[in-house]
């Protein structure tokens, strides 16, 4: 899994255009979020995995079409070549979701002059218009922004660029000028990529987990994993102790014997994104890795156990801990509130390195001086972990 997720191996260049996209092409897609008490999701995903990149590259995959935005299990950068699968999610919500249909019949006349605002008009953000009109029900949005995200979910709209991160939305025949509809896949056909799709990023996976790669009701992903088990392009697999079947793509058969051989090695050290394919399935990270994960940014204050921005620790093939971060980004440091190891987890000196070595690539990249590490637990971590980061911030 580390393998198929691009986690396996630390980068060995400085990342351009290539690997940024080859990376959004391994795990078919890179949730956004706005949270930035460090880095944002998106860009702190393809970190883990390319190593130090300039974020403008992302903006730019999205400008020059390498990219486009939709709702997979999130909002997500996703690569063009997936446009066809969810441009049957977006035709399918403009037929057969009743929320969308009820709020297009009570705001037609809005809708009607929003498109023809579009159509005359060209590209526009959310902050170009000032209304005055009561907010709407999606997450307290002016009607016009309800107008284009509307329009983006059913599909007549796109998103053209980003600018500071504000959406540029634009109609979809001038953001992808010849789109053959034709190239829609039948609901079923979609569903059965998906599926696909999340087998061959995922390396081996239950049906459970093949449906929650994307956010796939249990019924036709079920079907779906069925009809491919059939054609043998999933295959059967066991992980020894735990229960239940799980399944292989056919593409990743050699790689999963490898592992089955002990051949297969993984020595990368990262700090995680919360939201991390690896552990956006909390049930897997638990099964897997026995990592009890979640995301505390959204828990009250008072019911947090780990901090606020707390970010699961990668070392080898295990996950190890995890962090409470802060950019203190006018002082110029990275405050490690406190790191806590997991259970069982003990403080060897590989595991030093592993952790040195993931907080200052972090530091770094995101272009703060020095770390400094408040506290850990264990206590007696705090030390040497706080002096071999010191060390290589020295040496750089």
């Amino acid at each position: 899994m580390l393998h198929t997720l691009g986690l396996a191996v630390p980068p060995s260049r400085k990342a351009g255009m290539p690997e940024l996209l080859a990376a959004i092409r391994r795990i078919h897609q890179c949730q956004i979020d706005s949270i930035s008490v460090a880095a944002r999701a998106h860009l702190h995903i393809l970190f883990s995995r390319v190593g130090a990149f300039d974020p403008a590259l992302l903006d730019r995959a999205l400008a020059d079409g390498a990219l486009f935005e939709y709702f997979a299990h999130a909002m997500c950068f996703l690569p063009i070549e997936d446009y066809p699968i969810w441009r049957r999610d977006m035709l399918d919500r403009t037929h057969i979701r009743p929320r969308f249909k009820a709020w297009a019949a009570k705001n037609a006349a809005a809708i009607d002059a929003m498109r023809a605002h579009l159509q005359q008009s060209g590209p526009v953000r959310s902050s170009d218009f000032e209304s005055k009109e009561k907010r709407g029900v999606w997450w307290d949005w002016k009607l016009e922004k309800n107008c284009l995200e509307y329009f983006f979910y059913v599909g007549e709209v796109m998103i053209r660029e980003r600018r500071s991160f504000q959406r540029v939305y634009d109609l979809q025949e001038r953001v992808l000028p010849g789109w053959d509809e034709g190239k829609v896949p039948s609901r079923e056909a979609a569903t059965q990529i998906k599926i696909l799709l999340a087998a061959r990023a995922l390396g081996i996976a239950s049906p459970a987990w093949l449906a929650d790669y994307f956010y796939v009701n249990k019924t036709p992903a079920n079907a779906a994993i069925k009809a491919l088990a059939e054609e043998g392009r999933l295959l059967p697999a066991e992980i020894e102790g735990l229960h239940g079947g799980f399944y292989i793509a056919q593409e990743n058969l050699a790689l999963a014997q490898a592992a089955a051989g002990g051949n297969l090695n993984a020595r990368h050290a990262s700090l995680l994104s919360m939201f991390d394919p690896l552990v956006h399935n909390r049930q897997r990270a638990r099964e897997l890795f026995d990592f009890d994960y979640t995301i505390e940014v959204y828990t009250p204050p008072a019911q947090r156990v780990y901090g606020y921005y707390v970010l699961p620790i990668l070392v080898g093939d295990k996950l190890v801990g995890r962090v409470d971060l802060k950019a203190w980004r006018k002082e110029g440091y990275l405050e490690a509130v406190k790191l806590h190891l997991e259970p069982g987890v003990r403080p060897t000196a590989g595991l030093l390195r592993g952790l040195t070595k993931a907080l200052n690539d972090y530091r770094v990249w995101i272009g703060l001086s020095c770390t400094r590490l408040s506290a850990s637990a264990p206590q007696d971590l705090l030390g040497p972990l706080q002096s071999a980061l010191e060390a290589l911030e020295t040496n750089n």
